[in-house]
């Protein structure tokens, strides 16, 4: 006996589509090129913006790094507070833009955007995820003390809270 189906399938959980990470900031289509980016320099090159020489007749547009920073919407925020920070404060600040230099060197997106003094601490604005944990692995790897990540994928946000 052959059974019927009505339209109605067995929903199988392991072939539910899995929604793409929305990020306001990555290009929806490929950019041509050669692009550059008029704020920075940044050249878009085999897909990826690179550091390199502006080559003639590129085309113009801002790269994700500036638009961030235009818009002041950070990817990391990493917070550095404590009694440690206090008395070390000049160190911990120049480890964080070692971090970012070593970090943009080769990745022109991974930027701080600011740094701002709060009561107890410091809060260090990033345009990249990864940078705020480099930073934060950084201080930890450096003067130990207690690192917490909190992770929010729905809007790619990463906060990194470094303390001593």
């Amino acid at each position: 006996m052959k059974t019927r189906f009505t339209g109605f399938e067995p929903v199988r959980r392991d072939r539910l589509v899995q929604e793409a990470r929305h990020d306001t900031y990555k290009a929806k289509h490929k950019l041509p090129e050669p692009t550059v980016c008029p704020r920075c320099g940044a050249v878009f090159h085999d897909g990826r913006w690179q550091w390199l020489v502006k080559p003639a007749q590129a085309h113009e547009a801002m790269c994700p790094a500036c638009h961030r920073i235009h818009d002041v919407f950070p990817a990391g925020y990493v917070t550095v507070r404590g009694p440690f920070f206090k008395d070390h404060r000049e160190e911990l600040l120049h480890l964080a833009k070692n971090e970012e230099t070593r970090a943009k060197a080769e990745h022109p997106l991974k930027r701080i955007m600011q740094i701002e003094d709060q009561d107890d601490g410091v809060l260090i604005t990033t345009t990249d995820i990864h940078l705020a944990r480099g930073i934060g692995e950084a201080m930890h790897h450096a003067y130990q003390g207690e690192l917490e990540y909190h992770y929010n994928e729905q809007e790619n946000l990463l906060r990194v809270v470094w303390e001593r």
